[in-house]
């Protein structure tokens, strides 16, 4: 029973929504919230409309399908599960297109956040994002896979060029692209307030941090900042599809 108690998923407030944006015909992103699994994901796919909207989906689905399987009881089980459905959604993507080569070139980015007892996991591949926002500080824990950023990080071009810069959507690594699949992992504590954002790059390409932080910090639940969020995101251009993901631990 006791190890129940450490364990148990937090109680977790949670809102998200998808939305097209103004310029793309179709919506390649995918999610899921589902709080009481304590799992949140989000996948944005690429490879054209009916490639990208079926890579994103396999994701979501392959999370949804680990998690009916399996309980979270400790950091070990958590990382053993997130590297499953990461594994899982690569070999699904990829045989997809071993059977449909016009599907060539379809893969993913993806967020998945795992709640347990006092403490999360997150597993991230591309350049969708999850930040913290916490104490009025807004961090951001996630490194993208993009080439602009690793431009970035060599010191070849500054912040203030990535974001018009020609090859800003060339991702360095997706899900169902390779067959070895490199994920970042990133662990940490989830004392009760914390708020974490998990969202695709058509909300962070055309609404900057600190806009992003205004709106967290607003006197507003969590549907009205999530709405607003995508509203900014319009208001700027909605040039890709945009999603965003809100969860707030409540309690543990």
């Amino acid at each position: 029973m006791g190890d129940w108690v450490q364990n148990r998923i937090p109680e977790i407030s949670s809102f998200g929504k998808s939305d097209r944006g103004l310029r793309r015909a179709n919506n390649e992103d995918a999610f899921a919230v589902k709080p009481e699994l304590g799992i949140m994901a989000l996948a944005d796919g690429m490879g054209g409309a009916a490639a990208g909207e079926l890579a994103s989906r396999i994701f979501i689905e392959s999370a949804l399908e680990v998690f009916s399987e399996s309980a979270v009881r400790s950091e070990q089980e958590a990382t053993k599960l997130v590297r499953k459905i990461f594994q899982r959604a690569n070999e699904k993507i990829l045989n997809h297109v071993k059977d449909n080569p016009r599907h060539k070139g379809m893969g993913c980015t993806a967020e998945l956040m795992v709640y347990y007892g006092e403490n999360f996991i997150l597993g991230h591949v591309g350049d969708s994002r999850t930040y913290r926002f916490r104490k009025g500080q807004l961090q951001q824990l996630t490194h993208d896979h993009s080439l602009v950023q690793d431009q970035i990080d060599k010191g070849l071009i500054a912040l203030a060029e990535a974001k018009n810069h020609s090859l800003r959507n060339v991702i360095l690594r997706a899900v169902g692209v390779r067959e070895n699949l490199a994920i970042d992992l990133v662990r940490g504590k989830i004392p009760p307030g914390d708020l974490f954002l998990i969202c695709s790059d058509g909300l962070t390409n055309m609404v900057d941090d600190n806009s992003i932080k205004d709106v967290l910090s607003s006197d507003t639940n969590l549907s009205q900042k999530v709405e607003y969020l995508i509203e900014l995101a319009k208001a700027s251009g909605g040039d890709d599809n945009i999603t965003v993901i809100l969860s707030q631990i409540m309690g543990l």
